[in-house]
């Protein structure tokens, strides 16, 4: 089965090398030619555009940062003459799921919704969380795709979106994770804690998020703040789950927090920083720096 693969960044590059890893033959396309070079190394082909990619290949899985990015390629993969599945890695929401049915419909081709969790690391070890949903027999069909990125994929409803809604979950409950433990090391360290000692109290005890397993660890205690993943595009997410709780009338009073924090945190640096430099933000406005403790 020939396999397509729409973006190759942060995210799509190690996945697609795990699907050439897997014995997959594999096209791919992406605007940045140097981000293809690696998987064109590796044996990958080239595709001329979105609709030669689904011209070309029966599964498309499409991995791109923004809704924007992807509603722009949408008539193109849309009109592709072999796509016979699209799958959707993106976290967009549950609209503009609604909104890729309604392309893909005339043509006939599936759509596959399978956002993943664990960043660029767990991309490249293969141990993304894959969480999908869609009709039963199509995810069937691409399940031995999505088991190469990873070893828990859990099967969110059998309509497209749901697994958007799961993946909504999931992002939320880490960027309030991530606010609260910059807030809390902050504190801790300028009352003159050791951010060494608090992290080994903290992941042994009842505060252990994903911030204090890997955020802090690999991208904070270092002051390297390169964990992989833009504040936009965390902003995104919150932005989306705050859109669905209010749809279904659901208080979103800690989200809608996080999210000011987070805005004015891209606003007084960039939206592209990394999201670990949060922590820069609480910072600044504490009054204090956390010393490098690796």
């Amino acid at each position: 089965m020939q396999v397509g693969f729409l973006g190759v960044g942060m995210m799509g590059q190690p996945m697609a090398g795990k699907l050439l890893e897997g014995g997959h033959p594999l096209l791919i396309h992406d605007i940045n030619d140097a981000a293809m070079a690696p998987l064109l190394a590796r044996e990958a082909q080239q595709a001329a555009s979105p609709r030669d990619l689904a011209d070309r290949a029966e599964v498309v899985i499409v991995s791109l940062p923004t809704i924007a990015a992807f509603r722009a390629v949408l008539p193109e993969l849309a009109q592709g003459s072999r796509m016979k599945y699209l799958v959707n890695t993106c976290t967009v929401g549950t609209r503009f799921i609604r909104e890729i049915e309604a392309a893909l419909a005339p043509g006939g081709a599936t759509l596959i919704d399978s956002p993943i969790s664990g960043g660029p690391s767990g991309a490249a070890a293969g141990t993304l969380s894959v969480m999908v949903s869609g009709a039963p027999a199509a995810i069937d069909a691409v399940r031995p795709l999505l088991a190469l990125w990873g070893p828990t994929l859990t099967v969110a409803g059998d309509k497209p979106g749901a697994a958007q809604v799961l993946k909504l979950t999931n992002n939320i409950l880490c960027a309030v994770a991530l606010a609260a433990t910059s807030e809390a090391f902050v504190m801790g360290a300028k009352a003159g804690l050791d951010p060494e000692v608090m992290l080994r109290a903290i992941n042994a005890g009842t505060g252990n998020n994903t911030a204090t397993q890997t955020m802090f660890p690999k991208a904070v205690l270092d002051r390297s703040f390169r964990y992989g993943a833009a504040l936009q595009i965390l902003l995104k997410d919150i932005d989306l789950a705050i859109e669905l709780g209010e749809e279904l009338a659901v208080p979103m009073w800690v989200c809608q927090a996080v999210r000011q924090l987070f805005h004015n945190a891209a606003f007084a640096g960039s939206p592209q920083d990394d999201m670990t430099r949060i922590v820069q933000y609480v910072e600044r406005n504490a009054k204090f720096e956390m010393p490098k403790t690796r």
